[in-house]
């Protein structure tokens, strides 16, 4: 009792959340309305049909035909017709439009989702619920709702007309919808979990197949196409079952529902045949009471293909919801009109995990117009500091501010606006060079800004030899261009920016020296009055700075100038000792 009692509760919260998202797909119920009642035009006009077809046999058998029933008979296949026609498009309309606002609202939310929010999921499965699921969402509202709604009214329709013209065969028919309605219900419950599973089995491999794809060329390099292959054949194996699952239900529900409908076929005409011959009813009134019979099943095949689209439906729901109820990341409410203010880390702690700890309780202070290093080992937690100022993460424990103003309560807009990041991973989109160096921009920029920043970034010169110069499709992820060349890129959109704070992560890692030497120059006047924060474990790049902060196992362990910490860090020493050679 208490299972059925969850169950019934698990129903009715996926049925509210199903219509939470209609209205979130800002449904047009005016237009839905009226391609419902066109539908019920549509739906009349071919009940009428029968009658005049009932007369025309009749008239035919007896004395002729006559001119105006024929006229009349015409006149309701073109109505039927053109408001069908009207009515599928303006439901389709509906759908379309409900599934584009709903993917906009999602796509929105998505954008908007924290950073380890994306190290959960795939990107491959969030695409899934972007287009799979409302496409089904989309199918029900377009397809299936008028079709079962009609279906409905040409049911009632159909049983009263028959009942008119001979009650003792409708008897007959209403034995097939308790059979009917009793084998759909229960197969029903089925198809609503076989579909959740097949729709999350169906996202972890699309989950798959982007991760492969994004990183094909790691694939080749390792000759890792058959163990991929492998994988990818497993979760195409997972699918197949859960589609002969699918298989198995509709296996059972189609035989029967057309033994059933046959049956009653066949006991109609039988039974009707015989009233005709002993004259009870004419065989016009047979025709049209056959006609009738399929106007009553045809709906109960279209009812039985919308239970189940609306039980996957129901799952696409649930999968969709779990995405919107995501939290998006803390936007803050202050504006920062002054970047001119100390940026400090107090006690700041983090883990990604809940376990491992990254940071552990570091402090420092950045005085604005500076610019500070941070050395040390790989791991250490050097990235882990620039990923919490630019609020890609939360502190665990302890809080970052600026001017004694935690950052988390400053507008997250305008805070990343004032933040140029080059990091070590080089972010290119597809599309060209210009897209890229402009990428994010607010306003508007002309090619002479876009030029200057890209000879800062030492980039212009290889720029202008690409086929098309700046107007050059880079591929996806920059893959035309040599790692050097999408850094430069990468410095250049930093440039272009014109932070306030500016954040180099290994910025100068892929270079050969030649260029290295150029951009490292263009660097320091950038770096000009402007505070700075590099990540460098090529120590030549930073001796300069202003401070140098010693990272290692999660801490600071030093803090000083080049020559302040030879002196007092064992750790900045044996660094410095390993890449210049200094005893």
């Amino acid at each position: 009792m208490f299972d059925m009692d969850e169950k019934m509760h698990e129903e009715r919260a996926s049925l509210s959340l199903f219509f939470r998202l209609l209205k979130l797909g800002n449904l047009k119920t005016g237009l839905v309305i009226a391609g419902l009642f066109l539908g019920i035009i549509e739906t009349i006009a071919g009940l009428i049909i029968p009658l005049f077809t009932r007369d025309l046999i009749d008239q035919w058998a007896l004395d002729g035909l006559d001119g105006n029933n024929i006229i009349l008979f015409i006149a309701a296949f073109i109505l039927q017709t053109i408001a069908g026609g009207f009515s599928f498009y303006l439901m389709t309309y509906v759908g379309e439009s409900m599934v584009a606002n709903l993917r906009g609202h999602l796509w929105g939310h998505v954008l908007h989702l924290p950073i380890p929010y994306f190290d959960r999921n795939e990107s491959g499965a969030i695409m899934s619920r972007l287009t799979q699921d409302t496409s089904i969402i989309k199918s029900l509202v377009s397809e299936h709702f008028v079709n079962v709604f009609n279906g409905l009214i040409s049911v009632v329709g159909a049983i009263i007309l028959l009942f008119l013209i001979d009650w003792k065969i409708t008897l007959f028919i209403f034995l097939a919808v308790p059979v009917t309605m009793l084998i759909i219900q229960p197969l029903g419950k089925q198809m609503f979990k076989i579909s959740l599973r097949t729709q999350d089995e169906l996202a972890k491999f699309s989950g798959h197949l982007g991760r492969v794809l994004q990183d094909i060329r790691l694939v080749k390099s390792f000759s890792a196409q058959e163990i991929e292959r492998e994988e990818g054949k497993k979760e195409i194996q997972s699918l197949m079952r859960y589609g002969l699952r699918e298989a198995k239900i509709y296996a059972v529900i189609s035989p029967i529902i057309t033994t059933v409908i046959l049956l009653v076929i066949v006991i109609v005409v039988g039974y009707g045949g015989a009233r005709v011959a002993s004259g009870q009813i004419s065989a016009g009134s047979l025709v049209a009471i056959i006609i009738y019979l399929f106007q009553v099943v045809m709906p109960f095949t279209m009812m039985a293909s919308f239970f189940t689209t609306f039980q996957k439906s129901l799952g696409a729901t649930k999968r969709i919801t779990e995405i919107l109820e995501e939290r998006v990341e803390t936007k803050g409410f202050l504006q920062i009109d002054d970047f001119q203010k100390p940026l400090k880390f107090e006690e700041v702690s983090f883990s990604y995990d809940g376990e491992i700890q990254v940071l552990n309780q570091i402090s420092f202070t950045v005085e604005p117009g500076k610019n500070y290093a941070f050395v040390g080992p790989s791991g250490g937690g050097k990235t882990t500091i620039f990923s919490l100022i630019e609020r890609f993460y939360r502190p665990t424990e302890g809080r970052i501010t600026i001017g004694g103003e935690d950052i988390e309560n400053i507008d997250l807009s305008s805070w990343r606006d004032s933040i140029g990041y080059v990091s070590q991973e080089i972010p290119i989109i597809s599309g060209t060079v210009k897209e890229n160096i402009c990428y994010g921009l607010k306003r508007e920029v002309s090619d002479e800004e876009i030029e200057d920043a890209a000879r800062l970034a030492h980039a212009h010169e290889f720029i202008e030899k690409l086929p098309l110069g700046y107007g050059t499709e880079v591929g996806e992820r920059g893959i035309k261009l040599s790692g050097g060349q999408r850094q430069r890129i990468a410095i250049a959109r930093a440039i272009l920016k014109n932070p306030r704070l500016l954040l180099l992560d290994e910025a100068t890692s892929n270079l050969d020296s030649e260029s290295e030497v150029h951009i490292q120059k263009a660097l320091e006047n950038v770096m000009k009055g402007r505070t700075t924060l590099i990540i460098a474990h090529r120590l030549s790049t930073v001796t300069d700075v202003d401070t140098i902060f010693v990272v290692e196992k999660g801490q600071i362990t030093a803090v000083g100038t080049h020559n302040g910490l030879l002196e007092s860090s064992p750790l900045y020493r044996k660094l410095v000792q390993h890449q210049f050679q200094v005893g």
